[in-house]
């Protein structure tokens, strides 16, 4: 019922694995001996979401972090991937349960410039608020 040829199969026992680095542009990519691969920048990353754990109103998950804030009449959620080491904007409706995804375009300015404050104090490059996906 495995659809993986015998010469792919990893046993139990098999300890002789050497890890693989493979480099590509500004990623690495470490396979370990159970064959499951680690994005070593990642890793790295993950870090960093420390920093914005100190910060008020953050919370943190394992690969990212966010923050509520409100303005006059809107609110966001404003969330920090570490994987793709990008902002997300959110700008959540009045029921307070739904969210849309907006562009940072239409987002005020006073937030975004927060938000690069934010990242700045947590030791993250601030440019990344503008990186798009």
């Amino acid at each position: 019922m495995n659809n993986v040829p015998d010469e792919e199969q990893v046993g139990d026992n098999q300890t002789e694995e050497a890890a693989e680095t493979h480099a590509g542009g500004d990623q690495s990519i470490s396979k370990s001996a159970n064959n499951k691969y680690e994005n070593v920048d990642t890793v790295a990353d993950n870090n960093t979401l420390d920093g914005l754990s100190e910060l008020e109103g953050w919370s943190v998950d394992t690969y990212a972090a966010r923050v509520h804030y409100q303005g006059e009449s809107d609110r966001y959620s404003i969330e920090f991937y570490a994987p793709s080491n990008c902002v997300l904007y959110w700008k959540v409706k009045g029921d307070g349960e739904t969210a849309v995804p907006v562009g940072r375009m239409t987002v005020p300015d006073p937030l975004r410039t927060r938000i690069r404050s934010d990242l700045a104090d947590a030791g993250i490059d601030p440019a990344v608020e503008d990186r798009t996906l």
